[in-house]
């Protein structure tokens, strides 16, 4: 259940929407209707991967990473420059914790600039604000 005052904390900064309990769920509900949804995985999957500590899993992970959104003409392919692509496929035989950090960079900052303005000015989330203060500050299923 969501808070009104967690749906109001998310209009205050890019970072207090990936950073709260609900927040990225009900963004990526959103960047599913622009298309984009794998950018929101792509940024929460380097959330986990980086706090992984086992070298085995953290390999793992790293090539699930790679082939479901760094590899070429993956479906969630994510939109990244060459550079950043290739230092991954260069370090994916031995991942280390920060080798996709300059990957989720990019897709954050296009994030942040590209469709987290259109997401506080969406439909979305403007019923779902409207909805909370209308049925006072009761809590609303996400």
């Amino acid at each position: 259940r969501v808070s009104l005052e967690e749906v109001l904390q998310w209009s205050q900064s890019f970072e207090d929407l990936v950073t709260r309990k609900y927040g990225p769920m009900t963004y990526k509900t959103y960047l599913k209707t622009e298309h984009s949804d794998e950018n929101i995985e792509f940024w929460l999957a380097c959330e986990d991967y980086k706090i992984t500590t086992l070298q085995r899993k953290r390999t793992s992970m790293a090539r699930k990473l790679f082939t479901s959104y760094i590899q070429p003409q993956t479906p969630s392919e994510i939109n990244i420059d060459s550079p950043a692509r290739k230092a991954i496929i260069r370090n994916i035989q031995e991942p280390t914790q920060s080798c996709f950090d300059e990957a989720q960079r990019i897709i954050y900052r296009h994030m942040e600039r590209d469709s987290y303005p259109r997401f506080l000015e969406s439909q979305f989330y403007q019923k779902l604000k409207h909805s909370l203060q209308t049925n006072g500050n009761n809590s609303m299923v996400n």
